[in-house]
């Protein structure tokens, strides 16, 4: 049976290779979180490297998400190879700053696959994506509202402790 479906694949080949993309931008987003959390850590900015290494999970969670997908479709998912992240940040605000502009990139790159699904007509990936859509919006939002605490408290020592303290607090109320 299996053979039989593989002559006739369900997905478009654009849509693999974009997904396959995105399994990529999954697997480096990981890796960069991984090297911010030891930034953090490293530097005693505890609560924040746990906030990046939870960070770090879950996009690796989103890369197999995204890989079982295409296997579960019979096509061929591609497991990336990941280049070198960011280790060194001048401040923790920059570390932050990275992680939103990481956040914009990756919604950017879910929508677009969400385009492709709209081009080929591939309903079923686009109800897949909804899924993507939906955790990036809560992706920016954390991410926004932990560089806007800089905004609110500084970056002087006392306020880097009291952005330590309120971090891993920072939850998404779907708009609520």
């Amino acid at each position: 049976m299996k053979d039989i479906l593989r002559k006739h694949h369900i997905l478009k080949e654009e849509i693999v290779k974009i997904i396959n993309r995105q399994i990529k931008m999954e697997a480096h987003s990981s890796a960069a979180y991984l090297a911010m959390a030891a930034w953090c850590d490293v530097r005693g900015y505890d609560n924040s490297a746990d906030f990046f290494f939870k960070q770090s999970e879950e996009e690796r969670k989103h890369q197999l998400k995204l890989f079982h997908y295409l296997c579960d479709m019979e096509c061929d998912a591609v497991s990336p190879s990941v280049g070198d992240s960011q280790h060194d940040f001048g401040t923790l605000r920059e570390v932050f700053e990275k992680a939103l502009e990481m956040e914009v990139a990756v919604s950017d790159a879910i929508h677009e696959i969400v385009g492709e699904c709209r081009k080929y007509n591939d309903i079923a990936t686009e109800e897949f994506m909804r899924w993507f859509v939906s955790e990036q919006i809560e992706e920016e939002y954390i991410a926004r509202r932990a560089v806007e605490l800089f905004d609110v408290l500084g970056e002087d020592k006392i306020a880097l402790g009291m952005f330590e303290e309120r971090i891993l607090d920072i939850e998404y109320d779907g708009g609520n």
